[in-house]
């Protein structure tokens, strides 16, 4: 059974439709890359999935279990949005931590504030995160004193400490300067396991083919192309898929 299934996702703001029918579905353990233009709806697919947009058509399903019919999307209550949002964790372009907390307070607060386990045992899985992406010396620095690829590495450890069953990426690079590029693709690829699901919209494409199962590109607001690295990269079907890659390639 997949772990993760979207069926028919649409999306529209106004009278611009963002999301035109969106299908795909992943097992335990897959990394799913989405690349695509600026504007092909990559993003707005992950905030609907994580529940801070809602799609008006389409269902989603975690574990066997719809958790969303855009059909009765009003309906649904906001004790129901939050136990949702809990299936997926989402690390963001800009990091998003909170200024006035340091790296240990950031990433405990969560799992404190829903009584996950004891405050004792929030820590200690927290230090244990923090110990995995590097950072157990800096458990005292607040955001203002890190690197971006520092604070985008204690925003990993966030979203992991709620166990999600996905782990979801914005663009986890786009705000770094090519230095910090590295260490947070690093740790990214260091997350891959058999028991760990994510899904990333990355606009690097040596990393997408190195780390993914899957890859889906999208343009125009639907899925143009899905496939294995291979497929993709190597013998990409669709004319806008080649055109992308070829772009993307002169930009390097």
């Amino acid at each position: 059974m997949a772990i993760l299934e979207v069926n028919n996702i649409k999306k529209s703001f106004a009278k611009c439709e963002v999301l035109k029918g969106i299908t795909f579905s992943l097992e335990k353990g897959e990394v799913l890359s989405i690349i695509g233009s600026s504007g092909s709806g990559k993003t707005t697919l992950l905030r609907c999935l994580n529940f801070l947009e809602f799609a008006e058509e389409g269902t989603i399903s975690v574990n066997g279990n719809q958790i969303f019919d855009g059909k009765h999307f009003e309906k649904i209550k906001e004790t129901e949005i939050r136990e949702n949002r809990l299936h997926f964790g989402l690390v963001f372009q800009s990091f998003n931590l909170f200024p006035q907390y340091n790296v240990l307070e950031n990433v405990v607060l969560a799992p404190n504030l829903l009584k996950r386990d004891t405050a004792e045992n929030n820590q200690k899985r927290a230090l244990d995160l923090l110990k995995r992406v590097g950072l157990s010396d800096k458990i005292d620095y607040y955001p203002c004193q890190l690197s971006g690829g520092q604070q985008q590495r204690v925003a990993i450890a966030r979203a992991l400490a709620l166990d999600p069953d996905i782990l979801c990426f914005d663009e986890p690079t786009s705000a770094l300067d090519p230095e910090l590029t590295g260490e947070v693709l690093k740790v990214i690829k260091g997350l891959k396991s058999k028991d760990s699901t994510m899904i990333i919209v990355t606009h690097e494409m040596e990393f997408a083919k190195s780390v993914s199962d899957k890859v889906i590109f999208m343009a125009d607001g639907v899925i143009e192309e899905m496939g294995t690295p291979e497929e993709i990269f190597q013998n990409p079907k669709s004319q806008k898929t080649r055109n992308f890659l070829n772009k993307s390639l002169e930009q390097f």
